[in-house]
């Protein structure tokens, strides 16, 4: 075997490029940081704390959510140096600015911290998932901690907010059957939120959850007793052979909140909803808005993260039950084909003002 001894040319650099790249990632870094700290913030409810905006000591700080001053202190370091927490040197007093509580408080208008916790909870898999990148496989469910609880405080601000005002009109008809009394079906419910909000809204109705995750159905059922609902059951079921297991015409309405990208078979699911509606049924399917193609989603506001979602968990949860692996950014050119595919007739699609990441789907028969 002749080894060659050629070497490979030097490629030409744009310095400015070059400078600007690597300002990026050292930016992206003390981002990430950032998101990390806030996560704990977050699940700590230290930000709560600091809602009221009363600069406070780290020693007040520690003694206000009964945690350690050490951490505390370093807490508070990085939140300063990030600009997300002012400090006053005179006083060493620190301060959550009025529109930062807005915006990463439980007290504000939406709560972006939620979504910090992403970044350790799929962080997490990332040693499964490497090794499903050289050997193949995916990554199960029960591997990913939190994943449920952190959907559910994400869903309890793009779902329950807007569910009774904005979601629901959009297939104007169903409101009114829901208060009448009518069969529902949340496909993938996860932890139930919407569910439950429409249980407790529509008391003449009866609702029925379906998902994977034994964990997210113990939690639903628990919560529902608490709350007193007696309308709505919750079942541990693998959707993935739905068209054979559907019941013909069971449900007047399904509702499914991004729960088809990441299911094992989701024509399948599809067409197992599709089975399961009566003649005068609605179909409403809250998922990801995306072009379906790298090229489309370049000038995503939320591509790079949503593809990273993908990659650590809607695709690899469906490759680790043998499954199609969609991916979180299938699109919206795939999404009609799949509900055309599965039989449904009437499809609209629409974007509400207050979630940039979804679309929302009404399908009729």
């Amino acid at each position: 075997m002749t080894i060659s001894t050629q070497e490979t040319p030097e490629r030409e650099f744009d310095a400015a490029r070059l400078e600007a790249f690597e300002e990026r990632i050292a930016g992206a870094l003390n981002e990430t940081g950032m998101l990390l700290m806030m996560s704990l913030g977050h699940r700590l409810g230290i930000f709560d704390t600091l809602a009221d905006g009363v600069p406070v000591t780290s020693a007040t700080l520690a003694a206000k959510t009964g945690c350690q001053e050490r951490y505390i202190r370093e807490w508070l370091g990085a939140m300063t140096v990030s600009g997300v927490i002012q400090l006053s040197p005179e006083s060493n007093t620190y301060r959550l600015p009025a529109e930062h509580a807005a915006l990463i408080t439980r007290h504000g208008t939406a709560n972006l911290a939620v979504y910090a916790q992403f970044i350790s909870v799929l962080g997490s898999v990332e040693d499964d998932v490497l090794h499903c990148f050289q050997a193949g496989g995916g990554v199960p469910y029960e591997r990913f901690i939190r994943f449920h609880e952190v959907m559910a405080e994400d869903s309890g601000q793009t779902v329950l907010p807007a569910l009774f005002d904005a979601i629901l009109p959009l297939a104007p008809e169903v409101t009114e059957r829901l208060e009448t009394g009518i069969d529902v079906l949340d496909a993938g419910c996860g932890r139930g939120m919407a569910l439950m909000a429409m249980a407790q809204r529509f008391p003449a109705s009866s609702f029925s959850g379906y998902d994977l995750s034994t964990e997210a159905i113990e939690w639903a059922e628990r919560t529902a007793r608490e709350q007193g609902l007696e309308n709505i059951r919750f079942q541990v079921r693998d959707l993935s052979n739905f068209d054979q297991t559907a019941e013909v015409g069971r449900f007047d309405f399904v509702t499914t909140f991004d729960a088809i990208h990441d299911q094992a078979n989701p024509l399948a699911l599809l067409t197992g909803i599709r089975k399961s509606l009566r003649a005068d049924g609605v179909y409403l399917a809250q998922d990801i808005h995306a072009s379906g193609h790298h090229h489309g989603d370049v000038d995503h506001p939320m591509g790079t993260f949503l593809y990273a979602i993908s990659t650590l968990h809607c695709m690899t949860v469906s490759l680790a039950q043998s499954g199609e692996g969609l991916g979180t950014m299938w699109g919206r050119e795939a999404a009609r084909q799949y509900f055309s595919r599965a039989g449904f007739g009437k499809i609209e699609v629409h974007q509400l003002p207050h979630d940039i990441q979804n679309d929302y789907w009404i399908l009729r028969p």
